[in-house]
């Protein structure tokens, strides 16, 4: 899979997240927004983060979790169990974290806006984006 922005594109986003192997892969990314896919293993979590100046959107297709967010790193009081076809918000400035809580791969479809990673990222493990996060300090 490449990133296919900034130009106009077409996709079954349900198939192409559920075909996703990667921990994250950004497939289109524009000015003002970017769409990303990911898979996250079993017992396995985005991580705790927050996103002070972008809002995002996440959409499940394949897999069950928990959400957690807040507006401190230490008070995650919004708790919800999410599976396919639930989506969420995540306003700037909100901690959160997503926990594969099922017994297969988690399958989603997140969309920031503006964009938060480099045009054509692809993380193979949640190990190699923690690197390349702390590298570049996104």
């Amino acid at each position: 899979m490449s990133d296919h922005g900034p130009k106009p594109f077409v996709v079954n986003i349900a198939q192409a997240a559920k075909q996703n192997k990667a921990f994250r892969t950004t497939m289109w990314t524009g000015e003002f927004m970017q769409l990303t896919l990911m898979c996250i293993p079993v017992g396995g979590e985005i991580g705790l983060e927050v996103h002070s100046d972008l809002d995002q959107f996440i959409r499940i297709e394949k897999g069950v979790g928990i959400v957690k967010m807040g507006l401190r790193k230490n008070d995650l009081c919004f708790q919800k169990n999410v599976g396919p076809g639930y989506a969420f918000i995540i306003p700037a400035g909100t901690w959160h974290n997503l926990i594969n809580t099922g017994e297969r791969p988690l399958k989603l479809y997140s969309i920031y806006a503006p964009p938060q990673h480099p045009k054509g990222t692809i993380h193979l493990t949640k190990a190699d984006a923690e690197e390349d996060e702390h590298e570049h300090s996104y």
